[in-house]
């Protein structure tokens, strides 16, 4: 068999009581984040041209798009939803395989779950079996589709939009392989958009889910795709990665080991590759009242496979080029988080970006290879500030808050959601909706409360 299929077996044959208690609940936080950036992007009018195109191929009214009212074509919904809840670069990461998960797959779970009428449990199921195969493919080889210049969320998330779809759709086994190979042909996402000011990355998710979409119906219709396309001489790893795949890490002990328990959720909305920097940062700083004009030099220690995305020529030596550009300017967003005591999407502003003092301080950075054996987004972190007075203050962490190893807690996660729904007064009602999805019996409400929150956080009626 090849690894298709055995993951179409997988996908097919998994029921509702094989999720052990603690993947729900992890499927839940992560479905709660993705809702919340997605209303936070709506709220703050970011992610408008992806959102516009979805919402002008309309089609039938299968589904609205998150933070939406219109309703269209399932495929169109779940484009609307993707760019908007990766607008803000705030969405989870999954640092084994370097991958978005819940960016592909909640817009498809939603998008389909509607179309097809389903229960919140049916989507909680569909969602969970999505994220375990994004973060699978991508941990299959490590930071290999980055060193290609591709986005490997662009790369994995047609495959596991199908998967998710496809499980929603009931698509037997060989049908979904089928859907596998189709949506392999639509993995891509070109990096260029690093040496520009342009933030094509952010619409990535969208094509992504789009396509997966499309690729479970395209299958549901009788068109056919290769079995091979993950292991193939021309399939998705030999073609598209730049480092060795072991497809043993998405086959083997599916069921058992579930890595959607060990995907991050971010405190800051950036790179994920910058925040054990900023937490090293932090660290060095402590209780320490500092003014950014005393301090003379700034060192910090980045893994060689961050460097590339957020360490580029153009950083630190100039203002970001756009809002965009600044969540990758790993020495401007340090000089953010010195001068402002935070990063928070309120940093990524024109007139934030334009601040002469912080692009002064970013100037001040040097960065230094701190080669691991770790992937670059588990990576530890150390910063050495030097200060005009003579002293020197260092910050270690071994790894960045909201990864695996130093996870967010319950509380923590519902305040961020708290916070990018502006403490809208149904916002705790919306977290206890998605939260305990297996009790509703579609996704209306959810829907529903999401629109009232985006539109106006002012709104308290019923």
């Amino acid at each position: 068999m090849t690894a298709a299929q055995v993951l179409a077996d997988w996908v097919c044959d998994a029921q509702p009581h094989d999720l052990p208690d603690e993947v729900k609940h992890a499927v839940g936080r992560h479905l709660l984040d993705g809702v919340g950036v997605t209303i936070a992007a709506a709220r703050l009018g970011v992610g408008g041209p992806g959102w516009a195109v979805a919402h002008e191929l309309s089609g039938p009214p299968q589904a609205r798009s998150l933070t939406g009212r219109d309703r269209m074509s399932a495929p169109a919904a779940a484009m609307g939803t993707a760019v908007r809840e990766h607008a803000l670069d705030f969405d989870d990461t999954h640092a084994g395989g370097l991958v978005h998960p819940t960016v592909t797959v909640l817009p498809a779970a939603f998008a389909v779950g509607q179309e097809r009428s389903a229960s919140g449990a049916q989507v909680l199921v569909s969602a969970a079996l999505g994220l375990e195969t994004a973060c699978r493919l991508g941990a299959v080889s490590p930071h290999g589709f980055h060193a290609r210049g591709l986005h490997a969320t662009a790369v994995v998330g047609p495959l596991a939009a199908a998967t998710t779809a496809g499980r929603l759709m009931g698509l037997p086994a060989a049908r979904l392989v089928d859907a596998l190979g189709i949506a392999g042909s639509s993995s891509g996402g070109l990096l260029e958009f690093l040496d520009s000011a342009a933030d094509t990355k952010s619409l990535h998710p969208g094509s992504a889910s789009f396509a997966g979409i499309l690729a479970a119906r395209l299958a549901a219709a009788g068109a056919t795709g290769p079995p091979s396309v993950l292991e193939g001489t021309r399939g998705v790893y030999a073609t598209l990665s730049d480092r060795a795949a072991d497809l043993d890490v998405l086959t083997t002990e599916l069921g058992t080991r579930w890595e959607v328990t060990r995907i991050g959720i971010k405190p800051y909305p950036n790179c994920q590759l910058m925040h054990v920097t900023l937490d090293a940062v932090t660290a060095a700083v402590g209780d320490v009242a500092i003014d950014p004009a005393d301090i003379v030099a700034i060192e910090t220690h980045v893994h060689p496979d961050s460097s590339p995305f957020v360490c580029g020529e153009h950083t630190g030596t100039a203002a970001p080029r756009s809002t965009y550009d600044a969540k990758f300017d790993l020495p401007w967003s340090v000089a953010a988080l010195l001068h402002d005591g935070a990063v928070t999407v309120d940093t990524y502003t024109e007139e934030s970006i334009a601040r002469t003092a912080v692009a002064a301080t970013a100037g001040l950075v040097h960065v230094v290879a701190a080669p691991s054996q770790r992937p670059a987004a588990a990576a530890s972190g150390r910063a050495v500030l030097t200060l005009r007075d003579g002293r020197v203050l260092t910050g270690e962490v071994a790894g960045s808050k909201g990864t695996a190893g130093f996870p967010m807690t319950d509380a923590e996660v519902l305040a961020k959601f708290i916070g990018n729904c502006a403490g809208h007064p149904r916002a705790h009602e919306l977290a206890h909706r998605v939260m305990d999805l297996t009790a509703e019996t579609d996704l209306t409400s959810v829907h529903d409360l999401a629109y009232r929150i985006a539109s106006d956080p002012r709104d308290t009626a019923n």
